[in-house]
């Protein structure tokens, strides 16, 4: 049979591991911490694990490489270049590595996203001698962009973009057109310099689309920077913990609290997470929690706003969200949660005084509001605050509008001026996290729970620029 490359995509963090087998081994590249799910859909298919590789030590997540190799025996790819604390396979430019006698990788050196990085050009046989089906590129060429090129410190950002410019159109010097292309980042990761413009791609329609290959070196560099905006402070953590060798991971449930271990963590300022959907937790909920809906990115959000290392109480309406939750946590280094409770929030207080509402309202209503037709049981707005990125703020915001980004929030909630809060982002979710923040801190605020795209529509003004 050809070669079967199977996508193991994690939304929450906008990545994608592969599976690659001829029906008997298996390849797989750039795993999460999570390996349980690709032991499950080896499994599935009866085919053996060989082969584990990384196109490049990890900044967004927890790699499950060497894991997974010690689990499977699988021989463990990593850049030579890269000095790890584990044993592995070092691999370097124009290595060869045969998988069967149908499957091997071809490793080309791809600098830009990291100084080491590797792309793996799946080959297989045919009557004719060694064919590329595709190529995985990590956080090189993706669909449409490139890998960012300052995550090793904005000194090496310049450098790294022109060595990614470089790369990418070596691969497409090498590969032909019909080559699949088959990156792990560009799907909503902070490692993408801009989000993936298709779900699948090839040589040629990247040739065609994307603007690396495109643009003349310098004009490619000069935008990409430009482009560039923040990204999560966790991922400070992520390659330390990738160069030293990640830990296996425990999944099994935490502790229970009760109603008073719940007031006590909350008073001694930890972190409890409400897990559930923004509009549940609107209707009510525990005084002091924080709303990160599973329905959202809540783990790269919840390690990009905490400090580092500050426990974490779960909040959920089922164990198996809980599950989920602790699923999504452990990939970016957060193994052990201090406890969780489930149910509804009265059941999680002795004391009814403890729960809480929060307001929601739609851009029209905030329209009407400033033209002073505040609608009915919604406080007047004084300040309107706008919690998205940078980029998305340049791009268009709400004319007197005030700009904290989310991730900045829980170090400037002094820098919010005086007054009711009406937060808005830009779906609801962010400014729902935003708002329990604002609440904990003793302001009245009301929930903007609309898309931004109906922010002009609704009749408001909308500027651009900084």
């Amino acid at each position: 049979m050809a070669v079967e490359v199977s996508v193991i995509a994690t939304s929450s963090l906008g990545d994608r591991s592969y599976l690659a087998s001829d029906g008997q081994v298996a390849i797989v590249v750039d795993p999460q911490r999570d390996i349980d799910r690709i032991l499950y859909l080896a499994g599935e298919k009866g085919v053996r694990i060989t082969h584990v590789v990384e196109t490049h030590i990890h900044n967004d997540y927890v790699s499950g490489g060497l894991e997974l190799a010690r689990v499977t025996g699988a021989r463990y790819l990593v850049a030579a270049a890269d000095e790890v604390g584990f044993d592995r396979v070092p691999v370097a430019d124009g290595d060869q590595v045969g998988v069967s006698d149908r499957v091997r990788l071809r490793v080309i050196a791809t600098p830009g996203h990291t100084f080491h990085h590797l792309s793996y050009v799946l080959e297989e046989a045919t009557d004719g001698g060694w064919r590329p089906a595709g190529v995985f590129t990590g956080g090189s060429l993706l669909f449409g962009t490139t890998g960012r090129t300052d995550l090793l410190g904005e000194q090496h950002a310049h450098e790294l973009a022109h060595r990614q410019h470089a790369s990418a159109r070596r691969l497409a010097d090498l590969l032909p057109d019909g080559a699949e292309v088959w990156p792990t980042h560009g799907f909503g990761s902070f490692c993408s310099a801009s989000q993936a413009d298709a779900p699948e791609s090839t040589i040629g329609r990247e040739k065609a689309k994307n603007p690396v290959l495109r643009l003349a070196a310098d004009q490619f560099v000069a935008e990409t920077l430009a482009g560039l905006d923040a990204y999560p402070a966790y991922y400070a953590h992520m390659g330390v913990a990738n160069f030293a060798g990640p830990a296996p991971v425990d999944l099994t449930p935490v502790t229970r609290a009760d109603a008073g271990e719940l007031r006590e963590r909350i008073a001694a300022g930890q972190w409890v997470v409400d897990l559930r959907h923004r509009k549940a937790y609107a209707t009510s909920h525990l005084a002091g929690t924080v709303s990160l809906g599973l329905d959202g990115p809540m783990s790269t959000w919840l390690g990009w706003l905490i400090d580092w290392g500050t426990p974490i109480t779960l909040l959920a309406d089922t164990p198996e969200q809980v599950a989920d939750a602790q699923r999504e946590l452990v990939r970016i280094g957060i193994d052990r949660p201090a406890a969780h409770a489930t149910g509804t929030p009265d059941q999680w207080t002795d004391d009814p005084a403890q729960l809480r509402e929060l307001p929601m309202a739609d851009f029209p209503a905030l329209a009407a509001a400033r033209t002073g037709n505040t609608p009915a049981g919604l406080p007047t707005p004084d300040v309107i605050l706008d919690v998205r990125m940078t980029n998305e703020w340049k791009a268009g915001h709400i004319a007197g509008a005030v700009h904290i980004p989310l991730p900045d929030l829980p170090k400037r909630l002094t820098d919010v001026p005086a007054g009711t809060v009406w937060v808005h982002c830009g779906s609801g979710y962010r400014a729902t996290a935003a708002a329990s923040l604002l609440a904990n801190a003793g302001r009245q605020v009301v929930v903007i729970n609309d898309t931004f795209d109906q922010a002009e529509t609704a009749g408001l003004e909308i500027v651009t620029g900084a």
